[in-house]
């Protein structure tokens, strides 16, 4: 455990922002790795694996739910000397996580079909998300557990452990991926199956990994079978924070289905350029993310102990170092987005696409990470509720406006791209008034 109560801010938001950042690349590059290979599929199987990997912003959505209340109130437990409490939270945690695991399974495999073809630009797209995602369900079900224990972990501000067992299970997922998707040295190549089974194979090893780690290494949270009873009343606390959070990823994913369902006419290259830009957009975001994520624990356990001035400048730190990392990155893709964008594709439409989407949403980087920032001291403090009300305007500055636009005869692509800048910068400015407000109630 790491008494985030004591110590400079900014060195504990840096011991803790760093080794997150890491956690979250190896993360992202489960899928970049498995986006590099399928990329020489062509264009069906890009936009395929794409879109079939929105649908990971739907369990993102639930594993939320369950980590950022297993971290909140890991956290405040933590800041106010109540193992006790943080041990409760953690084992009812694994309890929920456990029940999503099954349902996950059951509801994806059901729904797959349907989905992707109610969003895949051509039946071809639509084949190649299926089978990617029968694939990779498995490995997107155990992420529900997986979560909890770096959540749980992360609330009581050690993080080098999980940092470790994603960086080796992404090492992993390189290994398989060239084996599995391309075939090389079996000669059996799989294709996009290939690509969800190297997924779902490194998840569960990481999964294996955290949980010897609970068992022999971890001291202040660890596995108790007498906890395991249903607590509904351990449930509520958690779920009051956790599903604000959860409903912002589920927002996302709705953000998500609708660009892909409104540029669908504009054929398979185009979603394949928006989802191959999109995914260098999430690795882009991950300096901000680790932030936010360090951030919210570091919130919390001083929230916990009533050190509100603390809470206070973990807040004006983040979201200054937050701001300052953005900026740096915005001008990158101002630069030449084209550059990146043709590490992973070779099609000059794609790479065309791919590349006018960065150059336009590189404007709402800064709001961006603004928003995560928000987002994460909201969690600390045990109320997401803004946070989703923050998220939720995005239904009226996006997706309405989008599925009008998608009605005009004359609809563009960059017409998308720059509404979504318009509606990100919204968001922005009302998380930050949410913010003030709930800092000026709580924090005195």
């Amino acid at each position: 455990m790491r008494d985030l109560t004591q110590g400079p801010i900014s060195g504990n938001l840096l011991h803790m922002a760093v080794p997150i950042a890491v956690g979250m690349l190896a993360q992202t590059l489960y899928f970049l790795v498995d986006l590099y290979f399928v990329a020489q599929l062509g264009d069906a199987a890009i936009a395929g694996v794409s879109a079939a990997g929105i649908a990971m912003f739907l369990v993102m959505a639930l594993t939320q739910t369950l980590g950022v209340g297993t971290a909140a109130l890991v956290s405040q437990a933590v800041g106010r000397k109540d193992p006790g409490d943080a041990n409760l939270v953690f084992n009812q945690s694994m309890v929920l996580g456990t029940i999503c695991v099954v349902a996950t399974l059951a509801g994806g495999y059901a729904v797959t079909s349907a989905y992707m073809q109610s969003i895949a630009a051509d039946a071809a797209t639509a084949d190649a998300g299926i089978v990617y995602l029968y694939w990779f369900l498995p490995g997107l079900a155990l992420q529900f557990v997986s979560v909890v224990m770096m959540s749980a972990l992360r609330g009581t501000g050690v993080v080098k452990p999980t940092m470790i067992v994603q960086m080796v299970t992404v090492l992993l997922n390189v290994a398989l991926a060239p084996v599995l998707i391309a075939g090389i040295g079996t000669g059996r190549p799989l294709g996009v199956a290939g690509a969800g089974l190297a997924s779902t194979i490194s998840i569960a090893v990481g999964v294996l990994l955290l949980s010897f780690y609970f068992v022999r290494l971890e001291k202040y949270v660890h596995f108790h079978a007498g906890l395991w009873r249903p607590r509904f009343a351990v449930w509520g606390r958690m779920l009051n924070i956790g599903l604000p959070a959860g409903g912002e990823f589920a927002l996302m994913f709705i953000y998500m289905a609708v660009i892909y369902w409104v540029i669908r006419n504009f054929g398979a290259a185009a979603q394949a350029g928006f989802g191959v830009g999109t995914r260098l957009m999430q690795a882009i975001f991950l300096p901000a993310m680790a932030i936010a994520f360090a951030a919210g624990p570091m919130a919390g356990q001083n929230y916990g102990a009533k050190q509100y001035a603390r809470v206070r400048e973990t807040f004006r730190t983040a979201a200054i170092t937050s701001s300052m990392l953005m900026l740096a990155l915005t001008l990158v893709c101002q630069w030449n987005p084209g550059w990146l964008v043709a590490k992973f594709t070779s099609d000059i439409e794609v790479i065309a696409v791919g590349s006018h989407f960065l150059r336009i949403i590189s404007w709402n980087f800064v709001a961006s990470g603004l928003i995560f920032t928000c987002s994460g001291v909201f969690q600390g403090l045990g109320n997401t509720w803004p946070a989703l009300a923050s998220t939720s305007s995005r239904i009226l500055t996006f997706v309405l406006p989008a599925i009008w636009l998608s009605t005009l005869p004359g609809l563009q692509l960059n017409h998308v791209w720059f509404l979504s800048v318009a509606s990100v910068a919204t968001q922005a400015i009302i998380s930050l008034v949410l913010l003030h407000r709930v800092m000026r109630k709580r924090l005195t």
